[in-house]
């Protein structure tokens, strides 16, 4: 039998309002990283403009995603752990932050003909202090509220990152991305500093940008919001750590629930990694989508995000985290397959046809707003299918124990996420076509959802 702390009686006094919003607005900080540069702006303009060959610079986009991946998935548990050992959170995520924040300047350099080799790098090493960065702040989560509330406080943080996200896209659009025809922005200004569409410098802002926003708005954070007490010197932290990762794989043996939503969260994460990495991407390869086009679509999937997980907040309440958790995937699963079945003149894999004529405008032809369709659901679904799988695993471990399983929790994401993004340049690159690479995505997120089906809630329950 393993020996378990309960949440009630070892928890320190419930954090202040401000610790509680300073630990929030840390998804606040972090979300445009992914919102503007993985997802809408930076990474559709490294498929469709930093090279002339848009199919070889989706492989290659998803191979930076898959070597990210790689190196998450292998150090998250350990990292994890080591944080249980040593205490603090803070300056573990303010060490990553150097990382991130370095890196994420880096992509300016990344110019229309330049080396791809580079912006690979620093997009590796941003999205890894960035996933390593989470699991220190999810850790952190069991000490702020009681467990009845971290599926509110989970989706409503979640709902704040994708408010933060969707206001520096909407920047980006509105002031910064001007159309390569006009030279101007949506508003019809001059996009500001003197940016220059023609040479990518519209996109390649967004890391910089990105940057700056994730170094001011986890100053509260650090600020207010309570951090375990220093435990272990590092060295030993590290050593006692390495052999806390051992006894937690060992301990999954007897804890066939919370295996088995590793599990199912592992191989549904892969999909919705894949929605995340690529969906823009192939929105631009498929319809030709500028920037413009792109940061719309994302403002728009951003503004039903933020009200997916405000329902969401109150569903986990009332229903709990699985409950929301199964919703969302299956929203997801119908919005991925309309998806890959949608193209000029069609949708549903032709069953219906669309007209192709362009009424002009964003967004002219049909197939592009039944895409967008397709689009508002994910984008209901995809803040939720997150924080809910949060507050799952919060709900089922006790706090002593929160770092090691939250990095465990991140290896789950990540273990086989490259599977996803692998098996989508295989598939397109033997057929050429990212539609089928994309269809691959269904088979992660219906395998995990079949095994969550089975799953206990909470995890730890027999």
């Amino acid at each position: 039998m393993v020996n378990r702390i309960d949440w009630t009686g070892t928890r320190p006094a419930k954090a202040s309002k401000r610790g509680i919003w300073g630990w929030m607005l840390f998804d606040w900080a972090a979300q445009p990283f992914f919102t503007v540069v993985t997802t809408f702006i930076f990474g559709p303009y490294f498929v469709s403009r930093l090279t002339e060959d848009p199919v070889s610079a989706q492989t290659l986009w998803s191979n930076t995603a898959t070597i990210s991946s790689i190196i998450i998935a292998v150090l998250s548990p350990i990292l994890g752990s080591i944080a249980d050992q040593s205490g603090a959170r803070k300056p573990w995520i303010g060490a990553f932050a150097v990382v991130k924040i370095a890196s994420l300047f880096g992509l300016w350099c990344a110019a229309p003909g330049s080396s791809v080799i580079y912006p690979m790098i620093f997009m590796i090493l941003a999205s890894i202090a960035a996933e390593f960065s989470i699991v220190f702040n999810d850790s952190m989560m069991p000490r702020l509220v009681d467990k009845t509330e971290v599926g509110k406080l989970s989706n409503t943080a979640w709902g704040l990152g994708y408010l933060g996200g969707m206001i520096v896209l909407i920047a980006v659009v509105a002031l910064l991305a001007g159309s390569p025809e006009s030279g101007k922005t949506i508003l019809g200004i001059d996009p500001l500093f003197g940016l220059d569409p023609h040479t990518g410098e519209d996109a390649r802002i967004t890391g910089p940008i990105s940057g700056v926003w994730y170094l001011i708005f986890i100053l509260p954070m650090f600020f207010f919001t309570p951090d375990a007490k220093r435990g272990l010197p590092f060295v030993a932290a590290v050593r006692s750590g390495l052999g806390e990762v051992r006894n937690t794989l060992g301990e999954l043996k007897q804890r066939g629930g919370i295996f088995r939503f590793l599990i199912a969260r592992m191989i549904y994460q892969d999909g919705v990694n894949g929605l995340l990495i690529l969906g823009g991407a192939f929105a631009a390869g498929m319809f030709g989508w500028a920037t413009i086009e792109i940061g719309i679509y994302g403002i728009i999937l951003n503004v039903v995000a933020i009200f997916g997980c405000l329902i969401a907040g109150r569903l986990d309440a009332r229903m709990g985290s699985k409950a929301t958790v199964i919703v969302s995937l299956t929203m997801l699963l119908i919005a991925t397959a309309g998806i890959v079945s949608t193209g000029p003149g069609f949708t549903l894999f032709g069953l219906v046809a669309l007209p192709t004529a362009d009424t002009g405008g964003l967004f002219g032809t049909a197939a592009e707003k039944a895409y967008i369709g397709y689009g508002l659901l994910i984008g209901l679904a995809f803040g939720p299918v997150q924080a809910s799988s949060r507050s799952y695993l919060a709900r089922s471990v006790s706090l002593e124990e929160a770092g090691r399983y939250f990095g465990i929790y991140a290896l789950s994401g990540r273990a086989t996420s490259f599977m996803a993004t692998l098996i989508f340049s295989i598939v397109t690159y033997m057929t050429d076509s990212s539609r089928f690479g994309m269809a691959t995505l269904v088979l992660f997120l219906a395998g995990g959802l079949i095994i969550l089906i089975r799953t206990p809630y909470p995890a730890d329950r027999a």
